[in-house]
C-alpha cells in the first residue's frame, strides 16, 4: 500500500484551491473509484501529493468515504479532488448497485443482535 503524503500544515480548502462544490458532477459518499489506466508523466508531474495518493489508494476499488479516512481531509474536499481527477479521466466511478444493499429489515436485525451481543 503507498505511503500516505508527509504531513504538512495546509488548510484543506487550499487543497482545492478554495472551491467547496465538484465541477460537474456530485458525488455520493459511496461511489467507487478506480484508477482508469496509467496515468501519463505529464500527469503525475501536475498533481499535488494528496491527488498522487488517491491514485495510489484507487488502484483497487474504494468508497469516497473511504479516501477521505485515509487522506484524513474532510468529505467535502476529498469529494473534490476525487471530481477533479474524474474530469480528468483520471479515475473511473461507479456506484453501489442500490438492489444489492441490505434491506432495511436485515439491518435492523443486525442492530438489535448487536446490542444484545
Amino acid at each position: 500500500m503507498a505511503e500516505p503524503p508527509k504531513p504538512r500544515f495546509v488548510r484543506q480548502f487550499m487543497l482545492t484551491g478554495g472551491r467547496t462544490r465538484s465541477i460537474g458532477i456530485d458525488l455520493p459518499l459511496d461511489a467507487l473509484v478506480e484508477t482508469a489506466g496509467t496515468p501519463s508523466r505529464e500527469d503525475m508531474a501536475s498533481l499535488n501529493p494528496e491527488e498522487r495518493h488517491i491514485l495510489e489508494l484507487a488502484r483497487a476499488t474504494i468508497s469516497i468515504a473511504e479516501i477521505g479516512a485515509h487522506l484524513g481531509v474532510h468529505l467535502g474536499i476529498t469529494r473534490v479532488l476525487v471530481s477533479d481527477l474524474a474530469n480528468r479521466r483520471l479515475v473511473a466511478l461507479g456506484t453501489i448497485d442500490p438492489s444489492s444493499r441490505p434491506s432495511l429489515t436485515s439491518l435492523e436485525k443486525l442492530f438489535d443482535d448487536l446490542i444484545d451481543y
